[in-house]
Protein backbone atom coordinates (compact mmCIF):
# COMPACT_ATOMS: atom_id res chain seq x y z
CA UNK A 1 0.00 0.00 0.00
CA UNK A 2 1.67 3.57 -0.92
CA UNK A 3 1.71 5.69 1.97
CA UNK A 4 1.62 9.69 1.31
CA UNK A 5 3.89 11.81 2.59
CA UNK A 6 5.80 15.42 1.95
CA UNK A 7 9.15 14.24 0.42
CA UNK A 8 11.91 14.77 2.93
CA UNK A 9 14.66 16.60 1.26
CA UNK A 10 16.92 17.39 4.39
CA UNK A 11 19.04 14.68 3.57
CA UNK A 12 22.59 15.85 2.22
CA UNK A 13 24.58 13.68 -0.73
CA UNK A 14 28.51 14.49 -1.41
CA UNK A 15 27.94 12.61 -4.22
CA UNK A 16 28.29 14.06 -8.24
CA UNK A 17 24.99 13.97 -9.82
CA UNK A 18 24.72 13.32 -13.21
CA UNK A 19 22.55 12.63 -16.07
CA UNK A 20 22.70 8.76 -17.06
CA UNK A 21 25.16 9.24 -20.76
CA UNK A 22 24.37 5.59 -21.82
CA UNK A 23 21.06 6.13 -24.12
CA UNK A 24 20.26 8.38 -27.41
CA UNK A 25 19.23 11.52 -26.61
CA UNK A 26 15.72 11.41 -24.97
CA UNK A 27 14.14 8.35 -23.21
CA UNK A 28 13.37 5.62 -24.45
CA UNK A 29 9.80 3.10 -24.42
CA UNK A 30 9.94 0.12 -21.94
CA UNK A 31 11.47 -2.71 -22.88
CA UNK A 32 9.39 -5.81 -22.54
CA UNK A 33 10.87 -8.31 -20.44
CA UNK A 34 10.02 -12.17 -20.58
CA UNK A 35 8.40 -13.81 -17.52
CA UNK A 36 9.11 -10.22 -15.09
CA UNK A 37 6.09 -9.11 -13.26
CA UNK A 38 5.79 -5.73 -11.61
CA UNK A 39 3.40 -3.71 -9.82
CA UNK A 40 3.63 -0.42 -9.45
CA UNK A 41 1.19 1.85 -6.81
CA UNK A 42 0.58 5.90 -6.69
CA UNK A 43 -1.92 8.31 -5.14
CA UNK A 44 -2.15 11.69 -5.00
CA UNK A 45 -2.20 13.61 -2.35
CA UNK A 46 -4.21 17.18 -2.15
CA UNK A 47 -3.14 19.48 -4.07
CA UNK A 48 -0.31 21.82 -2.61
CA UNK A 49 2.32 24.00 -3.42
CA UNK A 50 4.51 22.19 -4.28
CA UNK A 51 2.31 19.23 -5.52
CA UNK A 52 4.35 16.46 -4.50
CA UNK A 53 3.30 12.64 -4.57
CA UNK A 54 5.73 9.10 -3.06
CA UNK A 55 5.47 6.65 -6.11
CA UNK A 56 6.07 2.75 -4.77
CA UNK A 57 7.71 0.76 -7.33
CA UNK A 58 7.94 -3.24 -6.73
CA UNK A 59 10.20 -5.34 -9.20
CA UNK A 60 9.67 -8.88 -9.05
CA UNK A 61 11.86 -11.60 -10.53
CA UNK A 62 14.79 -8.75 -10.21
CA UNK A 63 17.22 -11.31 -10.88
CA UNK A 64 16.14 -12.76 -14.46
CA UNK A 65 15.45 -8.88 -15.92
CA UNK A 66 17.93 -9.06 -18.99
CA UNK A 67 17.97 -5.41 -20.10
CA UNK A 68 20.16 -2.66 -19.55
CA UNK A 69 18.07 -0.36 -18.42
CA UNK A 70 14.44 -0.57 -16.99
CA UNK A 71 11.57 1.72 -16.39
CA UNK A 72 8.42 1.95 -14.20
CA UNK A 73 4.98 2.94 -15.33
CA UNK A 74 4.24 6.48 -15.37
CA UNK A 75 3.18 8.83 -12.40
CA UNK A 76 2.23 12.43 -12.31
CA UNK A 77 2.76 14.84 -10.14
CA UNK A 78 2.54 19.20 -10.77
CA UNK A 79 0.55 17.81 -14.39
CA UNK A 80 3.71 15.97 -15.71
CA UNK A 81 4.28 12.92 -16.83
CA UNK A 82 8.07 11.13 -14.88
CA UNK A 83 8.98 7.74 -14.38
CA UNK A 84 12.00 5.51 -12.67
CA UNK A 85 15.00 4.72 -14.69
CA UNK A 86 17.11 1.56 -13.67
CA UNK A 87 20.01 0.10 -14.85
CA UNK A 88 19.72 -3.02 -12.72
CA UNK A 89 23.77 -3.88 -13.61
CA UNK A 90 24.83 -0.48 -13.25
CA UNK A 91 25.32 2.50 -16.45
CA UNK A 92 29.05 1.17 -16.97
CA UNK A 93 29.88 1.14 -13.14
CA UNK A 94 29.71 -1.98 -10.36
CA UNK A 95 26.62 -0.03 -8.93
CA UNK A 96 22.96 0.29 -9.31
CA UNK A 97 22.56 3.50 -11.13
CA UNK A 98 19.00 5.09 -11.01
CA UNK A 99 17.82 8.42 -12.37
CA UNK A 100 14.21 10.00 -12.06
CA UNK A 101 13.19 10.89 -15.93
CA UNK A 102 10.96 13.08 -17.70
CA UNK A 103 7.93 10.03 -19.60
CA UNK A 104 7.19 12.64 -22.34
CA UNK A 105 10.38 14.92 -23.09
CA UNK A 106 10.56 13.91 -26.41
CA UNK A 107 6.72 15.16 -27.13
CA UNK A 108 7.11 18.60 -25.19
CA UNK A 109 7.13 21.64 -27.10
CA UNK A 110 10.45 23.26 -27.82
CA UNK A 111 12.17 25.01 -25.41
CA UNK A 112 10.23 23.26 -22.43
CA UNK A 113 11.59 23.20 -18.54
CA UNK A 114 10.47 22.09 -15.59
CA UNK A 115 12.12 22.29 -11.70
CA UNK A 116 12.12 19.21 -9.22
CA UNK A 117 13.23 18.07 -5.79
CA UNK A 118 13.15 14.57 -5.18
CA UNK A 119 14.33 11.72 -3.44
CA UNK A 120 15.15 7.92 -4.73
CA UNK A 121 15.18 4.89 -2.58
CA UNK A 122 15.89 1.22 -2.23
CA UNK A 123 14.12 -0.10 0.76
CA UNK A 124 15.09 -2.43 3.22
CA UNK A 125 12.91 -4.89 3.30
CA UNK A 126 13.82 -6.24 6.33
CA UNK A 127 14.64 -3.57 7.95
CA UNK A 128 13.42 -0.09 7.02
CA UNK A 129 15.85 1.88 9.27
CA UNK A 130 18.71 0.76 6.78
CA UNK A 131 17.09 2.00 3.39
CA UNK A 132 18.90 4.03 0.97
CA UNK A 133 17.73 7.39 0.29
CA UNK A 134 19.49 9.93 -1.76
CA UNK A 135 17.96 13.57 -2.42
CA UNK A 136 18.75 15.72 -5.17
CA UNK A 137 16.83 18.58 -7.34
CA UNK A 138 17.26 19.75 -10.75
CA UNK A 139 15.68 21.78 -13.54
CA UNK A 140 14.86 19.36 -16.58
CA UNK A 141 14.90 20.13 -19.81
CA UNK A 142 15.48 18.77 -23.60
CA UNK A 143 19.24 18.08 -22.61
CA UNK A 144 18.73 16.55 -19.64
CA UNK A 145 15.79 15.04 -18.99
CA UNK A 146 16.75 12.35 -16.59
CA UNK A 147 18.68 12.86 -13.56
CA UNK A 148 19.61 11.24 -10.75
CA UNK A 149 22.47 8.54 -9.43
CA UNK A 150 24.80 6.60 -11.48
CA UNK A 151 26.38 4.96 -8.20
CA UNK A 152 23.25 4.82 -6.37
CA UNK A 153 24.43 1.54 -4.43
CA UNK A 154 27.03 -0.92 -4.87
CA UNK A 155 25.40 -4.20 -6.73
CA UNK A 156 27.22 -6.57 -4.24
CA UNK A 157 25.19 -5.12 -1.53
CA UNK A 158 21.57 -5.19 -3.74
CA UNK A 159 21.93 -8.55 -4.65
CA UNK A 160 23.13 -10.29 -1.66
CA UNK A 161 20.01 -11.46 -0.18
CA UNK A 162 21.37 -11.42 3.41
CA UNK A 163 21.11 -7.41 3.33
CA UNK A 164 17.17 -7.44 2.71
CA UNK A 165 17.17 -5.50 -0.38
CA UNK A 166 16.47 -8.11 -2.69
CA UNK A 167 13.82 -10.67 -0.89
CA UNK A 168 11.81 -13.57 -2.70
CA UNK A 169 13.76 -11.56 -6.08
CA UNK A 170 11.62 -8.69 -5.47
CA UNK A 171 13.18 -5.12 -4.89
CA UNK A 172 11.11 -2.44 -3.92
CA UNK A 173 11.88 1.24 -5.50
CA UNK A 174 10.20 4.68 -3.92
CA UNK A 175 10.49 8.00 -5.62
CA UNK A 176 9.33 11.26 -3.72
CA UNK A 177 9.13 13.93 -6.09
CA UNK A 178 8.20 17.67 -5.62
CA UNK A 179 7.02 19.67 -8.28
CA UNK A 180 8.38 23.83 -8.12
CA UNK A 181 7.84 26.94 -9.72
CA UNK A 182 10.44 27.64 -12.38
CA UNK A 183 11.67 30.79 -12.48
CA UNK A 184 11.02 33.01 -15.63
CA UNK A 185 14.34 35.46 -15.46
CA UNK A 186 13.54 37.59 -18.23
CA UNK A 187 10.78 38.61 -16.37
CA UNK A 188 12.57 38.82 -12.66
CA UNK A 189 12.42 42.24 -11.33
CA UNK A 190 15.39 41.74 -8.61
CA UNK A 191 14.63 45.28 -7.47
CA UNK A 192 11.11 44.22 -6.99
CA UNK A 193 11.68 41.23 -5.30
CA UNK A 194 15.03 41.18 -3.04
CA UNK A 195 15.56 45.40 -3.16
CA UNK A 196 18.62 44.90 -4.69
CA UNK A 197 19.79 45.56 -8.18
CA UNK A 198 23.86 44.64 -8.38
CA UNK A 199 27.02 45.30 -6.78
CA UNK A 200 28.52 48.36 -5.42
CA UNK A 201 31.02 49.53 -7.62
CA UNK A 202 34.27 50.43 -5.26
CA UNK A 203 36.49 52.10 -7.62
CA UNK A 204 37.87 50.41 -11.26
CA UNK A 205 36.06 47.33 -10.21
CA UNK A 206 33.61 47.07 -12.92
CA UNK A 207 35.05 44.23 -15.02
CA UNK A 208 35.43 42.49 -11.54
CA UNK A 209 31.98 42.85 -10.66
CA UNK A 210 30.81 42.02 -14.14
CA UNK A 211 33.22 38.99 -13.71
CA UNK A 212 31.32 37.97 -10.19
CA UNK A 213 28.37 38.05 -11.48
CA UNK A 214 28.72 35.85 -14.53
CA UNK A 215 30.32 33.57 -11.95
CA UNK A 216 27.67 33.46 -9.10
CA UNK A 217 25.58 31.11 -11.88
CA UNK A 218 27.51 28.63 -11.15
CA UNK A 219 26.38 26.39 -8.21
CA UNK A 220 29.59 25.91 -7.03
CA UNK A 221 31.10 29.17 -7.03
CA UNK A 222 27.67 30.63 -5.13
CA UNK A 223 28.12 27.86 -2.52
CA UNK A 224 31.49 29.13 -1.91
CA UNK A 225 30.59 32.57 -1.72
CA UNK A 226 28.44 31.91 0.85
CA UNK A 227 30.75 29.78 3.07
CA UNK A 228 33.34 32.68 3.35
CA UNK A 229 34.11 34.20 6.76
CA UNK A 230 32.66 36.74 8.09
CA UNK A 231 31.61 38.79 11.22
CA UNK A 232 29.44 42.08 11.84
CA UNK A 233 32.46 44.10 12.79
CA UNK A 234 34.09 43.63 9.07
CA UNK A 235 34.74 47.17 7.19
CA UNK A 236 33.58 46.52 3.53
CA UNK A 237 37.21 48.42 2.22
CA UNK A 238 38.60 45.61 4.56
CA UNK A 239 36.93 42.72 3.08
CA UNK A 240 36.89 40.87 0.13
CA UNK A 241 33.08 39.18 0.50
CA UNK A 242 31.96 42.53 1.61
CA UNK A 243 34.21 44.70 -0.63
CA UNK A 244 33.19 44.43 -4.00
CA UNK A 245 30.28 42.02 -3.98
CA UNK A 246 28.02 44.45 -1.44
CA UNK A 247 24.29 44.76 -2.87
CA UNK A 248 23.21 48.39 -3.50
CA UNK A 249 19.60 49.60 -3.27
Amino acid sequence: MTMMTPPPLDQEDEEMLVPHSDLVEGPQPMEVVAQVEQTSTVENQPVEDPPSIKFTWTIENFTRLNTKKHYSDIFIVGSYKWRVLIFPKGNNVDHLSMYLDVADSTALAYGWSRYAQFSLAMVNQIHNKYSIRKDTQHQFNARESDWGFTSFMPLSELYDPSRGYLVNDTVVIEAEVAVCKVLDYWSYDSKKETGYVGLKNQGATCYMNSLLQTLYHIPYFRKAVYHMPTTENDMPTGSIPFGPAEFIL
